[in-house]
């Protein structure tokens, strides 16, 4: 624990001086006293628009992997079904060389996808840390963490927003005003989840994707999913919830937006933009990936690296069809 703390504390640091200027801004624009609790709620989600911008080169590298990965399916299918029932561990250790050659190939990551994710998780846990720590830090027992001091976590603590204070939680409070501001933020951001992965899956994905054993767990998720995060959310403070909405909405419209402009291949997202394009008499230019063209894709009928194949007979070739013979 001591490490992660140690891990976290420059993002918690960076994440209290954003805060901190956002708050300062909002209270310029005369969003002080009664007011106090909506200043550093705008601050929490003016740092999550920050922190979102700040994502964006990951999230387009993500776009064109994933664009990438839908376009080598055929070709993983191909290697697949090569290999189909071969358990041994020779076999095993060619089709695993294959697939990393292919990825090397295309220049395919299938792990790119999660780098947002992953990237964006540090600053959740580390909010999730400040936030939870407030009333700590206004009573003396917790540190300051840059800006919040003392004195503005005893200003923090005293504000609120529709009677609920930033750091109140479902579990954690008795107060009705907290227990119905927690549920209609854990309900907002439970649909906003399934909307952006519903729509993801109901229009930029192609018809192959949805009809194999993946695209049918990842259909049960997207019910599992907002019910994980509707009975894990009674446990987050007002403030992480507010950051969670608002990168959900702030995912549904870059997603809104990718889908419309850079659809999967093969999607109906992708066919309603080709239709729009010619429409208006602009060019649709196909997505391609480098590495994938048809010289560098191997028949399934290929003779495997090491294999020695069988030459053919004089008799054998002479039987073999020719054009236009008279």
């Amino acid at each position: 624990m001591d490490f992660l703390q140690t891990l976290l504390y420059p993002i918690k640091l960076g994440e209290a001086w954003v805060m901190y200027g956002w708050h300062a801004f909002w209270e310029t624009l005369g969003l002080t006293g009664a007011w106090a609790g909506w200043a550093w709620a705008l601050s929490i989600v003016g740092l999550t628009v920050v922190v979102r911008i700040l994502l964006i080169p990951l999230f387009v590298r993500q776009i064109h992997s994933s664009r990438r990965m839908q376009l080598i399916q055929p070709e993983m299918q191909k290697i697949q079904k090569k290999y189909k029932g071969k358990r041994d561990p020779e076999s095993q250790k060619a089709q695993q060389a294959e697939i990393m050659d292919l990825y090397r190939r295309t220049g395919t990551n299938p792990f790119s996808s999660c780098l947002p994710i992953l990237i964006q998780s540090p600053f959740f846990f580390a909010l999730f840390q400040l936030l939870n720590n407030l009333k700590a830090i206004a009573e003396g027992v917790q540190p300051p963490i840059g800006p919040i001091t003392q004195q503005v976590a005893l200003t923090i603590e005293a504000s609120t927003i529709l009677g609920a204070k930033l750091s109140d939680s479902f579990v954690h409070s008795t107060t009705l005003n907290v227990k119905i501001l927690s549920a209609v933020l854990i309900v907002l951001m439970s649909a906003t989840t399934f909307i952006t992965q519903y729509q993801l899956m109901r229009k930029n994905m192609p018809a192959s994707a949805l009809d194999n054993p993946f695209a049918k767990q990842q259909k049960v998720l997207l019910y599992l999913m907002p019910l994980f995060f509707a009975f894990s959310g009674i446990n987050f403070p007002i403030g992480v919830l507010l950051y969670w909405l608002t990168t959900n909405l702030w995912t549904m419209g870059q997603q809104f937006y990718v889908i419309r402009n850079m659809p999967a291949p093969g999607s109906e997202a992708e066919r309603a933009r080709s239709e729009r394009l010619k429409r208006k008499g602009k060019e649709v230019e196909a997505f391609t990936v480098p590495g994938l063209d048809a010289a560098d894709s191997v028949p399934d009928d290929a003779p495997k690296p090491g294999q020695r194949q069988q030459p053919k007979g004089k008799k054998r070739a002479r039987t073999q069809p020719t054009k236009n013979r008279r």
